[in-house]
């Protein structure tokens, strides 16, 4: 095969600009880059680099006109895409070239069920019947891993959890096995274990049908395992393109150098089981009833939580570590009285496990918490002054406006950011800022314990570094205890003195965080080990369901 039968995709000299009024800005300045058939390209670099507004420009999926290509050209299969008519898009769009979004919750549509949302690709472009279409749904779920397939078809997006709903949008876009598949972030959101068997299955279809990709992430341990070149980006140029191998082994441009350095370091203060204990439970369960019929009658539960005992002292962090679904972010909620649950819970020696919604109100500054996606959490109508400060308004209704504004001033710098942006909305921050905006909306409060739900997925590896020093510091300044959630087995390292590891809504393992980490005792938890340090379980199959 000759070199232009190989290629499928040339980007040239593509420039982005937008239009903001009278002024424009160039976001992406004349970059170039190709892929062959069967060959996957991964796009690296920071947030706000212009990684995925490259990608959607090859989809044509920018808000245009306030978009515009100042330069360049993007040829698929030898056709002029920023020429192609509404029409001939269509034809390209999820039939050869496929995207899967970073951000499932919003790509998903809520009001459709899972079997509908994925069945009407196939119907739309293959023609499939319906027999026909809910067969190969069933075999999508099944091959990006969702367990029990047939009990979920019917389900609504609000039903599953992150992981899952990721699974969902990675099978949506292999539904057409496409010549393309565009995958900004996919694996984000998934626990370590699903990750690599998500790369394992892209792998093996790229094998058996030659699918090329454009892979878009900030994890370059995955950029190893998974590409065959890289290109890096950063302000809107390709710094530094070439063999994955040559761009690991030897990074040339000081940028690259910087992300190749640029991992949670240092460690978690030692385990001092001498310090009073914050939260405690004992016995805790979180039981979803399942109802079925005309009436419906109560046939079994999910068990969520099924008896959980933990104690979290000042000062120090529990880590709590599993696959996606396997009850973490519920424990945390119920231990925050944010969910109905059974059994003791008790906070600084005070049982609160009967206390209603109004009883808690009180303990609510003592007990915080930062939530997954920051852009989601903050809301886009309030400025960052009116997030910080709306904790200070409830808590503190005698505070004068001045000593308000004082303390929200002091808080953001305390997480690293210039009290003078305290006027401008979220929107105008980077995902990074945003997460340092939601701690100082938590830390403003002066509290004893905070609950970390996956802080850090969303954020580059450089900012998941800064965010884990910035929380390190905090905790050590202010003796917090931390219930730190997280898929990311390299950033609870970082952070915690003990870890328990949960499954189906059991703890599988618990102790301090060394023991679990250099002699795992389970199988699950020696799959999750391999899959996070070593990366085994993309070559060789490890992956526990």
């Amino acid at each position: 095969m000759t070199n232009e039968n190989k290629r499928l995709l040339d980007v040239k000299d593509l420039s982005i600009a937008f239009k903001q009024g009278e002024q424009e800005n160039l976001a992406v300045d004349k970059i170039s880059f190709h892929i062959d058939r069967g060959e996957t390209l991964a796009l690296v670099g920071e947030s706000g680099s212009g990684k995925s507004i490259s990608a959607l420009s090859v989809l044509k999926l920018l808000p245009y006109p306030a978009a515009s290509h100042p330069s360049g050209t993007i040829e698929f299969d030898g056709k002029e895409l920023i020429s192609a008519t509404d029409g001939d898009m269509r034809k390209v769009r999820g039939n050869r070239i496929s995207m899967i979004f970073q951000e499932p919750m919003t790509s998903l549509n809520p009001v459709h069920t899972v079997e509908k949302q994925i069945s009407e690709i196939l119907k739309v472009h293959r023609g499939l019947g319906e027999t026909s279409a809910r067969a190969r749904v069933l075999e999508l779920l099944t091959q990006v891993g969702i367990p029990e397939p047939e009990t979920r078809l019917q389900s609504y997006p609000h039903q599953l959890s992150g992981g899952q709903r990721q699974r969902v949008m990675i099978a949506m876009a292999l539904a057409n096995e496409p010549d393309l598949l565009i995958a900004d972030e996919p694996t984000t959101a998934l626990d370590v274990t699903v990750q690599a068997q998500i790369l394992k299955l892209l792998k093996e279809l790229q094998q058996r049908t030659g699918m090329a990709m454009l892979f878009i992430t900030h994890d370059l341990g995955i950029v190893r395992k998974i590409s065959d070149r890289v290109c890096v980006m950063n302000k809107g140029k390709i710094v530094e393109h070439g063999p994955v191998e040559d761009i690991f082994e030897r990074p040339t441009h000081a940028y690259t150098q910087h992300l190749l350095a640029a991992e949670p370091k240092g460690e978690p203060p030692l385990s001092d089981e001498s310090k009073p204990i914050v939260v405690k439970t004992d016995d805790l369960k979180v039981w979803f009833p399942i109802k079925r019929g005309f009436l419906r009658r109560t046939v079994g539960h999910v068990k969520a939580v099924d008896g959980i005992d933990i104690a979290v002292r000042e000062g120090q962090t529990l880590g709590i570590v599993g696959e996606s679904g396997s009850g973490k972010t519920t424990l945390g909620l119920a231990i925050l009285r944010m969910i109905a649950s059974q059994g003791a819970i008790t906070y600084d020696g005070q049982p609160i496990n009967d206390f209603s919604w109004k009883q808690m109100r009180p303990l609510r500054r003592h007990m915080q918490i930062v939530f997954q996606d920051p852009f989601g959490a903050l809301s886009p109508r309030m400025s960052v002054s009116d997030i910080v400060g709306e904790g200070l308004k409830v808590h503190y209704p005698q505070m004068s406006e001045a000593d308000r504004d004082r303390k929200v001033a002091q808080s953001l710098e305390e997480v690293g950011l210039d009290a003078s942006t305290r006027f401008r909305y979220p929107h105008e921050f980077s995902g990074g800022q945003r997460q340092r905006i939601s701690i100082a909306r938590a830390m403003v409060l002066e509290p004893k314990f905070v609950m970390l739900d996956e802080p850090t997925s969303a954020l580059d590896m450089s900012v998941q570094a800064q965010v884990v020093d910035l929380l390190r510091d905090l905790q050590k300044a202010h003796g917090l205890a931390y219930l730190f959630i997280s898929h990311d087995l390299k950033v609870v390292r970082a952070l915690a003195n003990d870890v328990i590891v949960m499954k189906q809504g059991k703890v599988v393992e618990a102790g301090h965080a060394d023991a679990i980490f250099d002699n795992p005792q389970t199988d699950y938890t020696k799959a999750l080990m391999a899959a996070a340090f070593k990366m085994e379980a993309v070559e060789n199959g490890i992956v526990s369901m």
